[in-house]
């Protein structure tokens, strides 16, 4: 195993693409928690209210994904603190499975992860403008603008993550305080104007019809959506400072804060709808302000989402692309990719490719459609780069600075736990074909491994 580094050296060229360490406690917590914090808690709810049409299974999804992201942060913790380099995922699976997981992982991240992540956050954004405008993102023509608005975002957020780690860190510091005090005022206002008026709508708990097996798993791969940005610190670990120990706290402490916060806004959404209503609220959180307090209610909702949405698009922007960075680095991928700019002293080359794709995707794809196929497609990954840990601990050099507690139950019930998500789609009808799909764009890189840098590794 390659011992940690601090910064990133190219292996081929032998030419240093180094990226400063300059993120520390706070601005790593809010990294983690603005790439969180987007779209999920604002847009999941109506579709997993309509699989699971109870208050008990739909409180207890968003329990279950909890305890999911939980196990992956406290798994994340114990590897990102004993190798914290540019990349994270894509490190863990090159050290433990090799070079050609490796790839893949780079290679489903480009063509599908990545953009399709920064597609469905930045589609929430842009309707939540429009109806905080007034208008109805769900009409003609502002359906079309929704998508033309989703684009000039991610455009918008690539020029800011060019410019420097200091302004996407900035951006994001402000955004993560903003949308997280957003979504506490709601809370609170749902609490304490809305529960004394309608009592909740907590009962009855579990009605007829109202929970499945196979439901529940669909409706937590909409939960892991809401959940997903608990590991995206990791790809920036080449940046944070004193890392062995700021990447374990960060990512644990910001991981708690998220759970945190999410089952009080559920419970929040029940004190003001019923679960008949929620199913029919596609912007929830503007639902429940209106009914609370207004139009002033939609506008205050619409601020918070456009913040939290905004902050998301910035944080996985700020994430994504030095994974292509670290694989190009390592020879993965073009060398161009690789690239630090002289003056801003970022990954420009990989952020302006990974924001491209994005565009491309958020033009022809609905939300719906975007999130499905980020999910089923990191859910692939995920075993390999948390499982990673199991195949890391045989090696006698191996001494992270923290390990991972009530080992190894916690990381194998996120690897089951995952399976079984992958399991049950593939068995559900209506999922089958769009997840054979994604499935067949990461076996495609397979043939591209070893038609580029696989055959070229090959060589004597």
């Amino acid at each position: 195993m390659t011992s940690p580094s601090v910064s990133s050296t190219s292996r081929n060229s032998g030419t240093s693409t180094e990226l400063p360490r300059r993120l520390g406690l706070w601005s790593a917590i809010a990294v983690l928690v603005g790439t969180t914090i987007g779209s999920g808690i604002f847009r999941s709810p109506a579709g997993i209210a309509d699989k699971l049409p109870g208050p008990l299974p739909l409180m207890a999804v968003w329990v279950t994904g909890g305890i999911f992201a939980l196990c992956g942060a406290l798994t994340l913790a114990e590897l990102a603190g004993a190798m914290p380099r540019t990349g994270g995922y894509f490190v863990y699976i090159r050290e433990a499975w090799g070079r050609l997981p490796a790839f893949l992982y780079g290679w489903s991240e480009l063509t599908l992860i990545r953009a399709a992540a920064l597609g469905g956050i930045s589609t929430t954004f842009a309707e939540y403008l429009l109806r905080g405008l007034g208008y109805n993102p769900a009409l003609a023509p502002y359906d079309t603008y929704a998508h033309w608005i989703a684009a000039a975002t991610v455009a918008l957020m690539a020029v800011i993550n060019v410019v420097g780690l200091k302004w996407g860190a900035l951006v994001q510091n402000f955004t993560t305080v903003a949308k997280y005090g957003g979504l506490m005022l709601i809370i609170l206002l749902a609490l304490i104007l809305g529960l004394p008026q309608t009592g909740g709508h907590f009962t009855p708990a579990m009605p007829p019809g109202s929970f499945s097996v196979s439901a529940f798993g669909l409706a937590l791969v909409s939960v892991l959506w809401a959940f997903d940005g608990w590991g995206d610190l990791s790809k920036v670990a080449g940046e944070v400072k004193d890392p062995e120990k700021t990447l374990p706290k960060a990512i644990v402490l910001g991981t708690l804060s998220i759970i945190f916060i999410y089952l009080l806004a559920n419970i929040a959404y029940l004190s003001v709808l019923s679960v008949d209503e929620i199913r029919g609220a596609r912007l929830v959180a503007a639902d429940v302000a209106e009914k609370l307090i207004g139009p002033i209610g939609v506008t205050l909702v619409a601020i918070t989402v456009l913040l939290s949405t905004f902050g998301s698009v910035n944080g996985s922007l700020l994430t994504g692309p030095r994974i292509f960075f670290a694989m190009a680095d390592d020879g993965l991928f073009f060398k161009k990719v690789a690239a630090v700019h002289p003056t801003f002293k970022t990954p420009y080359v990989a952020i302006l490719l990974t924001a491209t794709i994005a565009i491309a995707f958020v033009l022809v794809r609905t939300f719906e459609q975007l999130a499905d196929i980020f999910v089923t497609a990191s859910l692939v990954f995920y075993i390999l780069s948390i499982g990673a840990v199991f195949k890391l601990r045989q090696r006698p050099d191996w001494n992270p600075p923290v390990r991972t507690p009530w080992y190894p139950l916690v990381p194998a019930l996120f690897c089951l736990a995952t399976l079984f998500l992958l399991v049950n789609a593939l068995m559900d009808d209506a999922q089958r074909v769009p997840t054979l799909g994604v499935f067949g764009v990461i076996l495609l890189g397979v043939p591209v491994y070893y038609l580029t840098v696989g055959r070229r590794a090959s060589r004597p």
